[in-house]
């Protein structure tokens, strides 16, 4: 009893780091302190540690010195995990998971550091990192058996909510990349207005920078439209279940908060704490997602819905 105290201890802290990985990640490009320890890896600017302490290199050096103490947590939680809860049905894959993306990203961010990447490429870098705070978040909510509290096995659940949850989570990354895209492309500020790209005048984008803004926003304003229809049905038709009640109604109401923060992006010309609190809440958003995907894998087939 004492055993698992500790590894759900363990599991907070490597959830929570995980997310100060995701947050920092959003700070160094948000910041453009990228090459703040120029294009050394992993020491900084030729030094393990830095002696000229600039902006751009703290922000970069505690990001490299928190993943590194983080991905020792998540890698510990893993095994942990494995051995003492490998008889449940997904802690094997997600500790795989979580291991590999943590790894895949930390490569990506390297070989920008040493060589530089396109912006298709990086844009990745956040999605692939979201992937590993997912898992984490999915393997910590297992060892605290919120799915039995919540009865996940006997929920049932119809083929057309479980149809838009799997739909709606594939759809949530095509946004998150989108949204990278906006930033690694020096998007961000090219449309002044909102929700138009100028609201004085109807136009189609008139160079890349604007289609790929804008088209964030369409992608944006259509996963605010699906999670609302979500919501609608999960109130009308599963009152009695209230992991999907309450689940996709707080769903709806992150999104609403995202979009809100998304506009307030623009309107306050890049604000960080604004731009930070926009990537914190599609890290919640999308993990709870795949928390609601968990559930309907879980879950037996409800004949109407």
């Amino acid at each position: 009893m004492q055993q698992n105290k500790y590894i759900k201890w363990f599991a907070v802290a490597a959830t929570i780091g995980m997310l100060l990985i995701l947050l920092g990640g959003a700070l160094v490009t948000k910041t453009d302190s990228g090459l703040g320890c120029g294009r050394n890896w992993p020491d900084c600017n030729g030094k393990l540690i830095p002696d000229n302490i600039t902006t751009e290199v703290l922000i970069e050096f505690s990001h490299r010195l928190v993943t590194g103490v983080v991905g020792i947590l998540i890698v510990v939680l893993a095994v942990w995990a494995w051995r003492k809860f490998g008889h449940v049905r997904e802690t094997k894959f997600l500790a795989v998971m979580a291991v590999f993306f943590l790894l895949l990203q930390a490569l990506i961010g390297a070989a920008q550091v040493l060589w530089g990447q396109g912006d298709f490429i990086l844009a990745l870098h956040f999605g692939i990192s979201l992937l590993s705070f997912a898992s984490i978040l999915l393997l910590t909510l297992l060892i605290f058996e919120v799915d039995r509290k919540f009865d996940a096995d006997r929920l049932q659940i119809g083929k057309k909510l479980r149809f838009h949850t799997i739909g709606v989570t594939l759809y949530s990354y095509l946004v998150v990349y989108t949204g990278a895209l906006v930033r690694h492309t020096d998007s961000s500020l090219v449309c002044s207005d909102w929700p138009l790209c100028r609201n004085d005048t109807f136009a189609l984008p008139s160079n890349m920078y604007e289609w790929v803004q804008m088209g964030h926003r369409a992608a944006a304003g259509l996963i605010v439209i699906w999670l609302g229809y979500i919501a609608w049905h999960a109130i009308k038709q599963y009152k009695d279940q209230r992991v999907i009640y309450w689940g996709w109604s707080i769903a709806f109401i992150i999104v609403l908060l995202q979009a809100t923060t998304g506009m307030l992006v623009v309107l306050t010309k890049l604000n960080l704490v604004v731009a930070l609190l926009h990537s914190l809440l599609i890290s919640m958003l999308f993990g709870l997602l795949c928390y609601m995907v968990l559930l309907v894998s879980r879950s037996r087939i409800k004949k109407s819905s």
